[in-house]
């Protein structure tokens, strides 16, 4: 599933190539699943609105849209269009005569001529609207933004959890777009097992803790996100922060700093990638 950072890339470089285009119409797919909102509620959002801004929230791409209205007196319209990626899923800027990819569930046709595809093999991924009439704050995740987390926001957050700190990482309650692969990396830049329980992290742990996953972020983003398995970003083109991995999809290669190899658990249901003896 794309992380903070393929999320962030993703929207970054939607923004760059839609912002200001208006999308005059919209397809939606026979399928159920990836419609968290009804067909009706999303083109009626959608249609004829005018694309202000792409940005990440979480794990969610928002759309900001204005749509103005012909109706007297109603004036301007504001909208959002919210997109969930899930495991597989791709939003793709497109010319109309690019083949259409099969499970693709969605096309925006833009003013511009280009077309905005939603693309999801496995369906786990969501569409969704937020208009101005249902949510005047608009569309907001549930868990702290972790660039944005102070380190005083952040201890609060994890001291006294009796959880394993890996899986209170990954509570998107707390922090909203941390996944897998950059709490083992964080984890192990702070020198932290991910099985500890958060309870026992003493303050300094969890400073380092805080700038490490705020370092590790700000790098993958400049790589543009880890494609370990179905990721591309807007253009469909791979991350690259995968072949800086220190231990995520390591099991049994020598540990980087001491050789020691890299041994994987699963706490929670997901895997986690540690040095027995960097992280304690």
């Amino acid at each position: 599933m794309p992380e903070l950072p393929e999320v962030e890339t993703i929207a970054r470089g939607l923004h760059k190539r839609v912002a200001g285009d208006t999308i005059q119409s919209i397809w939606l797919g026979e399928k159920p699943e990836p419609l968290k909102s009804s067909p009706q509620d999303i083109v009626k959002v959608v249609e004829h609105a005018r694309i202000l801004q792409v940005h990440r929230v979480g794990k969610h791409i928002v759309f900001e849209l204005k749509t103005s209205s012909k109706r007297k007196g109603r004036g301007e319209r504001r909208g959002q269009w919210v997109v969930h990626l899930g495991m597989t899923g791709r939003m793709q800027v497109t010319t109309p005569d690019t083949e259409i990819a099969k499970h693709t569930h969605a096309i925006a046709k833009l003013a511009s001529g280009l077309e905005l595809r939603f693309v999801d093999p496995r369906r786990f991924g969501r569409l969704a609207v937020v208009s101005a009439d249902s949510a005047a704050a608009g569309f907001e995740a549930p868990g702290d933004e972790p660039l944005e987390s102070q380190v005083a926001r952040f201890m609060e957050l994890f001291l006294g959890r009796k959880t394993p700190i890996k899986s209170a990482l990954l509570n998107q309650k707390l922090l909203s777009g941390v996944g897998n692969i950059y709490a083992d990396e964080a984890l192990f830049r702070a020198g932290i097992r991910p099985r500890r329980r958060a309870a026992s992290l003493t303050r300094d742990q969890l400073g380092k803790l805080h700038a490490s996953l705020q370092e590790v972020l700000r790098e993958a983003i400049a790589l543009g996100g880890s494609s370990v398995s179905d990721y591309v970003d807007a253009d469909g083109e791979e991350g690259f922060f995968q072949l800086q991995h220190r231990v995520y999809g390591r099991e049994g290669e020598p540990c980087l700093i001491c050789k020691t190899p890299i041994k994987r658990v699963v706490i929670g249901g997901r895997s986690s990638h540690y040095c027995r003896q960097c992280q304690k």
